[in-house]
């Protein structure tokens, strides 16, 4: 039986697309305020850390590395108190060896109070444009009666939303994750821009190999961990900018305006670095699970479980480059710069496998392009 669909909802959906990529835009101009207008008061803290030296007084006394926190015993009746010197709460400090006392930047949480205004505006239009996102997805869903994501269009719409939703599902649990505000709503309208432009497709038709329960399975797995493992990536690219940038002030050399203005705002060094690999660790059991659920619904579909589809060989290589990403940081010991070529390799192969190889090769997975 062939499923009409509501055209009427489908107009919606476009609309509620569009209105998100609006308010998307005002969030970015937000984050740029943010990185642009607040002061810079806090982020010398972290020159001072690396190069040991002090920053005067007014502004630039603030931004003196804080002190070590002093831990005196003494002992009241049967019971040892420790008692800790008022100082300054560091937020994450380096794992970086030979860097161990470089504080995170305030674009971690945003800063001082001009800077974190704008940033508190940014979320909230960040959520405003999440809630009209999710409502174009929910209203697609409904007018063509299916999963929203049988083609690129949906899924790209789909997969951008699931990334704004992790982001701010950390900031809801209180994770410092502000920094990545500014690079994912860039990407985030990038996407939509795309999928609108050249993605669009209003076929509500499936092919019998997609008509499966598994399409809600299967392919919904694929975008969690396809939005997670971008989530990774970013931290990573960020985390080559930064491990350059301290590495130059530890060798007493200057940086251009580009370091002032938004690097000495990251997180450290080690800090995007641990954020990167927690991610990449936790969502590599689920890649895993995603790849052996298609498989299943290859059988399903196809009578039999691997016929070294280009999706299928595609989908493996990028689970064998990130079982070596962590394979070399748990065994190799590998940290640094050496792992995230890796993890950006990774990613590279899974970019390829969502775009590449649904629009430029042909297989079974043809039906899913544009």
């Amino acid at each position: 039986m062939t499923f009409a669909a509501n055209e009427g909802l489908a107009d919606t959906s476009n609309l509620l697309v569009y209105s998100a990529m609006a308010v998307y835009a005002l969030a970015f101009l937000a984050h740029i305020a943010e990185w642009i207008l607040g002061s810079r008061s806090k982020v010398a803290r972290t020159s001072s850390a690396l190069t040991g030296e002090g920053e005067g007084e007014g502004d630039a006394g603030e931004a003196k590395a804080t002190p070590p926190v002093t831990v005196t015993v003494r002992k009241g009746g049967t019971t040892a108190v420790l008692e800790r010197s008022a100082a300054p709460k560091v937020i994450t400090r380096s794992s970086v060896p030979g860097r161990e006392d470089i504080p995170d930047g305030p674009g971690a949480a945003g800063g001082d109070e001009q800077g974190d205004t704008y940033g508190r505006i940014a979320v909230s239009l960040t959520v405003l444009a999440f809630a009209l996102h999710a409502g174009a997805v929910l209203a697609r869903a409904v007018a063509v009666g299916r999963a929203p994501w049988a083609n690129m269009y949906e899924f790209s719409t789909s997969f951008s939303m699931v990334v704004v939703g992790a982001y701010l599902g950390l900031l809801l649990t209180k994770q410092k994750v502000r920094w990545l505000g500014l690079p994912l709503i860039t990407t985030v309208l990038l996407d939509l821009g795309l999928a609108v432009s050249v993605l669009y497709n209003d076929s509500t038709q499936l092919v019998p190999a997609l008509d499966s329960y598994w399409l809600w399975i299967h392919v919904s797995l694929a975008i969690t961990c396809g939005a997670l493992f971008y989530l990774g990536m970013v931290a990573t690219v960020l985390f080559l900018l930064r491990d350059r940038y301290e590495s130059r002030l530890v060798a007493g050399k200057e940086s251009g305006a580009f370091a002032t203005s938004v690097l000495q705002r990251l997180p450290a060094a080690g800090s995007l670095d641990k954020f990167a690999y927690r991610v990449n660790a936790a969502v590599f059991p689920v890649w895993t699970f995603t790849i052996i659920a298609g498989a299943i619904w290859a059988e399903n579909a196809w009578g039999r479980y691997w016929g070294w589809d280009p999706k299928e060989v595609w989908s493996f290589i990028t689970w064998v480059a990130y079982a070596c990403y962590l394979h070399a940081r748990a065994t190799a010991g590998w940290r640094g710069r050496k792992a995230a070529y890796l993890a950006i390799a990774a990613f590279l192969c899974f970019l390829f496998n969502y775009y590449g190889v649904n629009m430029f090769v042909d297989g079974k997975h043809s039906y899913s392009g544009t």
